[in-house]
């Protein structure tokens, strides 16, 4: 049967080398150098337009943790509606309180919106002080899938908690690794985990000369990549671990 391949992707162009590559779903975001954004609503109707790929949509307002306020949550809110309306197959979000705690009142509210579409806790959890009784929340409160790296920064690291997660849920819950997933480590980290789906990116640098021009104009932080700096989907690593996970 193999193992299910989820690419993260920022754009459409990355979704549809994801796609030439064979994965079997995307998480389609925006921003990916501050962890995944909501994408805007052009991305995902074209998404849905061009690719056939089942497309988990990030709903997240901005960067810097995961306690938001109220008009952050109510547009988190209003993005699912919209999303929804232009064929979203699923939503990914997570919400927690100030303590790192899971926000249940939040997410339970989301998990409404989604009006029996699948919802992804994502890696929020992986800074939760207990993680066994944010999974056992998150459970109750009904998501479909949690996305973790075993509150580590690379899956691999954390396979052990993975491994254990994925037993405490007993099928009540689907536990999904990501972080730090390549070709070179993807067997090991199912072997240890004993997961049967992995999320990862898998993208390489192209330039936009359009800035050349005037190389001394920065447009975001002087910590930023390099404005001439596009990163792509590359649909060669997405093939290889795809043919790699029907293997095992």
């Amino acid at each position: 049967m193999g193992v299910l391949v989820e690419i993260c992707t920022g754009s459409v162009d990355d979704v549809l080398e994801s796609e030439k590559g064979g994965a079997n779903r995307v998480e389609l975001c925006s921003a990916l150098a501050l962890g995944g954004l909501t994408p805007s609503p052009g991305s995902i109707g074209e998404t849905k337009r061009l690719s056939k790929l089942p497309a988990m949509v990030m709903i997240r307002p901005r960067g810097g943790g995961f306690a938001y306020s109220d008009v952050e949550f109510s547009t988190m809110e209003r993005d699912m509606e919209i999303a929804g309306e232009l064929g979203a197959d699923g939503f990914v979000f997570g919400i927690l309180k100030g303590d790192g705690t899971i926000d249940a009142r939040r997410t339970a509210r989301l998990v409404k919106r989604a009006s029996g579409l699948p919802t992804v806790f994502h890696r929020a959890f992986d800074v939760a002080p207990e993680p066994f009784d944010a999974l056992r929340a998150i459970i109750d409160l009904g998501c479909t899938r949690l996305l973790t790296s075993g509150q580590k920064r690379k899956s691999l690291d954390g396979a052990e908690l993975i491994r254990a997660l994925i037993e405490f849920a007993e099928n009540r819950i689907e536990v999904m690794p990501g972080g730090g997933i390549r070709t070179h480590n993807l067997a090991e980290v199912v072997r240890l985990t004993g997961c049967r789906q992995v999320h990862l990116a898998a993208h390489k640098s192209t330039v936009d000369t359009s800035v050349w021009a005037n190389p001394a104009i920065v447009f975001g932080s002087e910590t930023a990549p390099a404005e001439d700096r596009v990163d792509i989907i590359d649909t060669s690593i997405v093939a290889a671990i795809v043919r790699e996970a029907t293997l095992l």
